[in-house]
């Protein structure tokens, strides 16, 4: 796609592993020229952290997945002459993102300020991750901590399980949204003011917005903490049933918020099953398993017909295989291949935007650490 939103917008990313670089990807994705500042040889330290174990053309698989698209600088931030050549790119860019920990771009030199006096339209944009003061300031923000600081990790599961993580960095992904949010909202602001803005997020910060709704609730109910169904598959701490999964004769099926009694009656219940809504909370876990003991008689297929034709919200339970067969799947046009330096292909998914009619298909690989000095230089820094 020719004329994307971000055409024309240089973004120098001194950010690692997952939120920074993730935002990054997005920016990309919709138009900008996004340079990696990086140690040269090494590169970035999310090179080596891999999922699975995997690696493809010297870097983990999940560097691949984030840093498509973009270009490789290498410099030496402690060496004078690397970090010159570093200055004269920031004069010139349009955003920097980082995600070191507080104090660091102090000690080098491209704090806020100094960054700000080089170059007095930059949009600085920084991810913390517990914010820049307090007694958490110098922890390391890492997704799975913050999410069992958070008290996020007693959301998911059952009341006899203990703690329960995500089986994905949510609390990364969610902030990577946020400061690519942040990030747009600063380039509205400065072509209003022509001026900086300084952008801060954090993975607490994060962490804390996503679960609004459910923290919201805890406020205002006497502070009484979340109470997870007994029930296995229970789906939500403060909703009542039938919220939730349940076992059918071949599988699974998730039933979402509905008309109780229409849905006992329609399973094969009482026709007075259910009457009063106030005890679809009070007696959820009872409910949970009269539903479930009835929903075990048909197949996951059964059951999705007959709610369906009667307007229940529900849906079969698939794992990526059964899902990505699918021909929802298939017409939303998800995946694309990226093109590797070694020959090899790499399926991924693209970019979630649609501009314009045009979904953002880009088959650009992850450099390699440095690839891109010499056009960065000829583009940027000849003299």
């Amino acid at each position: 796609m020719d004329n994307k939103p971000l055409d024309g917008l240089l973004v120098l990313e001194f950010s690692q592993f997952m939120a920074g670089p993730t935002a990054g990807l997005r920016l990309a994705d919709l138009g900008a020229r996004v340079v990696k500042i990086e140690r040269p040889g090494k590169g970035e330290g999310g090179r080596q952290i891999a999922i699975k174990n995997i690696f493809v053309d010297e870097s983990s698989l999940v560097f691949h997945t984030i840093n498509r698209n973009k270009e490789s600088y290498a410099a030496d931030l402690k060496n004078a002459a690397d970090l010159a050549d570093i200055k004269a790119l920031i004069k010139k860019a349009d955003v920097i993102t980082h995600n070191f920990r507080p104090g660091v771009m102090e000690k080098i030199g491209l704090d806020y300020d100094s960054v700000k006096a080089l170059n007095p339209k930059i949009i600085y944009a920084v991810v913390t991750g517990y914010g820049n003061e307090g007694p958490w300031a110098k922890k390391p923000g890492q997704d799975l901590l913050v999410q069992s600081l958070s008290g996020l990790s007693w959301l998911s599961g059952s009341k006899g399980d203990g703690p329960v993580p995500f089986g994905l960095a949510v609390i990364d992904m969610y902030c990577a949204t946020h400061l690519t949010q942040g990030i747009l909202a600063a380039l509205l602001k400065r072509a209003r003011t022509q001026e900086s803005v300084l952008v801060e997020v954090s993975l607490m910060e994060s962490a804390l917005d996503m679960q609004f709704e459910v923290l919201t609730t805890y406020f205002n109910d006497g502070g009484k903490l979340p109470q997870r169904s007994a029930v296995r598959g229970g789906g939500h701490a403060y909703l009542s049933a039938p919220y939730g999964l349940y076992n059918t004769e071949d599988g699974y099926l998730a039933l979402a918020m509905g008309d109780l009694q229409k849905i006992g009656t329609l399973i094969g219940l009482p026709e007075d099953c259910y009457q009063d809504p106030s005890t679809w909370f009070s007696q959820r876990d009872q409910i949970m398993e009269e539903l479930g003991l009835a929903l075990r008689a048909k197949s996951t297929t059964e059951w999705v017909a007959l709610l369906d034709a009667a307007g229940i919200w529900c849906g079969a339970v698939l794992d990526y295989k059964s899902f990505l067969g699918e021909q929802g799947f298939v017409q939303a046009g998800m995946l694309q291949e990226i093109a590797l330096q070694d020959g090899t292909t790499l399926q991924t998914t693209r970019s979630p935007f649609g501009i314009d009619g045009h979904y953002l298909y880009v088959d650009k690989p992850a450099p390699k650490a440095g690839e891109d000095n010499e056009k960065i230089i000829h583009d940027y820094l000849r003299r």
